[in-house]
């Protein structure tokens, strides 16, 4: 009912997003949607599109409840029958068709979201072309990636348990740095919002001495570690208040840090704002904002120094490069947030070879051992911290549908 309600809607907004143009009668067509949750260190949504032309374009929605019923139930027939080549109209056939229930951001957004890396990847498999040809062509040959080292809740209950203190806790940080470091990654990152052994109002956002200073400890151990082989930065994942970070940043300048990322809440631009003029260290936010309309308020009010849009979040490949082109107006730098699997990373890979104002794409996954064997390939995707930008067509990879199902989330 809800899909034929869709269809209607859409129609009656602009009637020709029910009718695919006129073309010949080889034209490919849509002839169906499923999706397949891989349990990996996050729930990654991967979203097959299959086309009467042999061909299955392969996406990823962001980790979300209920985006399989979205996709599956709603979306499918509005997309049965369609060309799969007209990637924009289909991107927005579906925001109309879902709009006032979600299609502007949230649920709805992410759903399109890996529908739409689908799509990319179909129609350049289709045309036997890249998906960054289809963009417009590449101008890097690869594409710099940052390690997430997250040094470890685990590992830093596991150290307490055998020594308390802070002191364990930022040896913690500064292993983890290394190994990231040997590893060949010239960017990492590592959160700062972790506990510290003592009992905090986080509600509050304020921050006493003590707890910053746990915190400089984490920063120092590691910026010690890796010197002048990496480049360090630091989550706060919105913990913070623009009183807490002012003070935490002063804390932290000495250690020259690449960005500090997301400090406040994600809702106002204005807070950030102020917060940039105040503060010596870059900010980084993004990954909680929808579309280029959710990231014109950060850009214009100079907020951050660096954008960070999750392409399986914000409506997919193409929006996420027409973000970046916005910030590039405004000579601000890209940084794609990414925790998924090897299908959303290559989904970043062809917006970061398409822009001029990208610096590096997150991995969040060197803790999943077989995040390398779900692509069917033998060679790993990252070598030395980057990921070479493939000439294959569609996104470049396939996925071994055998480590799929063994890996399944039912």
């Amino acid at each position: 009912m809800y899909s034929d309600f869709a269809a209607r809607l859409a129609s009656s907004i602009w009637p020709d997003f029910g009718r695919t143009p006129d073309r010949s009668t080889e034209t490919p067509e849509i002839t169906g949607l499923s999706t397949v949750v891989v349990d990996g260190n996050f729930p990654w949504t991967i979203v097959r599109l299959e086309t009467d032309a042999g061909v299955t374009g392969i996406g990823e929605s962001y980790p979300s409840p209920g985006v399989h019923e979205v996709i599956t139930d709603y979306f499918e027939p509005v997309l049965v029958g369609e060309n799969p080549l007209d990637v924009e109209r289909l991107y927005h056939l579906m925001r109309e068709s879902l709009s006032g229930r979600g299609s502007q951001q949230g649920i709805g957004t992410i759903a399109i979201s890996g529908i739409e890396i689908a799509l990319w990847d179909a129609a350049g498999k289709v045309l036997g072309v890249p998906v960054y040809q289809l963009l417009g062509g590449k101008m890097r040959e690869e594409v710099r990636v940052y390690a997430d080292c997250h040094a470890g809740e685990g590992m830093v209950e596991a150290a307490l348990n055998e020594q308390p203190g802070e002191t364990y806790e930022a040896a913690a940080y500064a292993r983890s740095a290394r190994a990231a470091v040997d590893d060949g990654y010239e960017l990492i990152k590592f959160d700062l919002d972790v506990p510290s052994g003592r009992d905090v109002d986080t509600l509050a956002r304020h921050f006493d001495g003590p707890e910053i200073e746990h915190k400089r400890g984490l920063v120092e151990a590691v910026t010690e570690e890796v010197g002048d082989e990496a480049e360090v930065a630091v989550d706060l994942h919105w913990n913070f208040s623009v009183e807490a970070t002012e003070k935490l940043c002063a804390a932290l300048e000495p250690y020259d840090l690449a960005w500090i990322e997301d400090p406040l809440p994600p809702e106002n631009a204005d807070a950030l704002a102020t917060l940039n003029r105040r503060v010596e260290q870059p900010l980084l936010t993004g990954e909680n904002r929808y579309g280029r309309h959710g990231f014109r308020d950060l850009i214009e009010k100079e907020a951050v120094s660096f954008v960070a849009p999750d392409v399986p979040k914000t409506g997919g490949i193409a929006e996420t490069k027409k973000i970046a082109e916005l910030a590039d107006t405004y000579y601000l730098t890209t940084c794609p947030h990414n925790i998924g699997s090897p299908v959303a990373t290559m989904a970043g890979v062809h917006v970061g070879a398409t822009v001029p104002n990208f610096l590096a794409l997150e991995f969040h996954a060197r803790d999943v051992p077989w995040w390398d064997d779900l692509v069917a390939s033998d060679e790993p995707l990252i070598r030395d911290g980057r990921i070479e930008v493939p000439d294959e067509p569609g996104l470049g990879i396939e996925l071994d549908w055998d480590v799929v199902e063994e890996h399944r989330r039912e």
